[in-house]
């Protein structure tokens, strides 16, 4: 079986459960000096290293899931979570850090909010990840670089000798963002310099449009603002006029195989040649021309019912990366990957609402339906 190493930001999630909002906005619900009640909370591990990796875990992959927690109250509970799915041999533990945390507001119906602080992932730094291990794996999935400081600070060169150094040893690399606070030193990063580096080291660039945008194209995702009018800016994107000449920007940097988070909307695809596809590392054993010149949108399908969209765009990679890992063709990648993200927002945390590949496959076949 290939080995995957999923590296890069974990967290624990303390996310509590709101009723239903109804059509409020989050202006509304949130006022100074008002009491919200609660139904309840959901303590789960979170962060890319987490969420991508036991899902990939969960359908099946021999996977090892590589992050830094800190020798306190809260990395002990993350250790204690990922050792239950016999997945926390290769934490490392930082003496004297805070393990990084997050309260995730997630009212039905609306975007989320994050309140996190950052801790150990803004140590880690790329000699964390064993030269040996990448030399065994076949794909490397690295996840939230902007929330990491050591991986962002300098035009991002940990980043980049990471990249490096796994595509120099024949191991595929993934690559996925993460929203920044503005006013924070990640967001005053030259994220453009940043990204136009990463890229072309990475085979499969797996960012939130919404993410990517604020980075490489700051005057579009102003426009987006503005547009969106203070609801969720994936509710008035339209993959025409907006998504495609994003992924314009990303092929001209030599992106391989591109797969935009859409929210709820959707996925975006587009792929590159076979002559920009066959860098990909032989290891992977990637059906060159199968993948090739590929583009297109694929919607959302219907959920059963939606708690929370925590670890929707983590768990829809997984599905993606494990579906390509099979062998399946681009598009069965990319339905199986949607079809995860409905199952994800069941519920409140990142892997309760998750279905085995085989058992969306059948769904999908019997004619699951679309949001419209």
């Amino acid at each position: 079986m290939k080995k995957v190493i999923v590296a890069g930001h974990i967290c624990l999630d303390i996310t509590p459960a709101f009723p239903e909002a109804g059509k409020k906005s989050i202006s509304e619900i949130f006022l100074p000096g008002k009491l919200i009640e609660t139904k309840g909370v959901s303590v789960s591990t979170g962060g890319a290293v987490a969420n991508t990796g036991l899902a990939l875990k969960f359908f099946g992959a021999d996977v090892r899931l590589m992050g830094k927690v800190g020798n306190d109250e809260f990395g002990e509970m993350i250790c204690n979570i990922l050792r239950r799915y016999d997945a926390g041999q290769d934490m490392i533990l930082a003496e004297n850090e805070t393990s990084s945390y997050s309260v995730v507001i997630a009212l039905p119906g609306i975007d989320r909010i994050f309140l996190h602080c950052p801790g150990t992932n803004n140590t880690f730094i790329s000699s964390d990840i064993p030269d040996e291990l990448l030399s065994e794996a076949t794909l490397m999935h690295f996840g939230y670089p902007p929330i990491m400081r050591g991986m962002y600070e300098k035009d991002g060169q940990e980043s980049v000798s990471l990249f490096e150094k796994a595509r120099n040893r024949g191991c595929a690399t993934s690559l996925d963002l993460a929203a920044v606070d503005p006013g924070s030193e990640a967001g005053k990063a030259d994220w453009g310099k940043i990204i136009r580096r990463l890229v072309p080291l990475t085979d499969f660039f797996v960012p939130s449009a919404e993410e990517l945008c604020y980075m490489i194209d700051r005057e579009r995702f102003e426009t987006w603002q503005k547009r969106a009018e203070g609801r969720d800016i994936t509710e008035i994107l339209d993959p025409d006029r907006d998504i495609r000449p994003l992924a314009d920007m990303c092929m001209d940097m030599g992106c391989r195989i591109l797969l935009l988070k859409c929210g709820a909307a959707g996925l975006y695809y587009r792929t590159g040649s076979a002559a920009v596809l066959s860098d990909i590392p032989e290891r992977l054993g990637l059906d060159i021309n199968a993948w090739a010149d590929k583009e297109g949108f694929e919607e959302s399908y219907e959920p059963d019912r939606i708690l929370s969209g925590t670890g929707a765009g983590d768990t829809c990679i997984a599905a993606f990366l494990m579906s390509m890992l099979e062998g399946d063709a681009p598009y069965e990648c990319i339905r199986l990957a949607a079809a995860t993200g409905a199952c994800c927002v069941s519920a409140y945390d990142a892997l309760s609402g998750l279905k085995p590949l085989n058992e969306l496959r059948d769904r999908i076949k019997k004619g699951w339906k679309k949001r419209v």
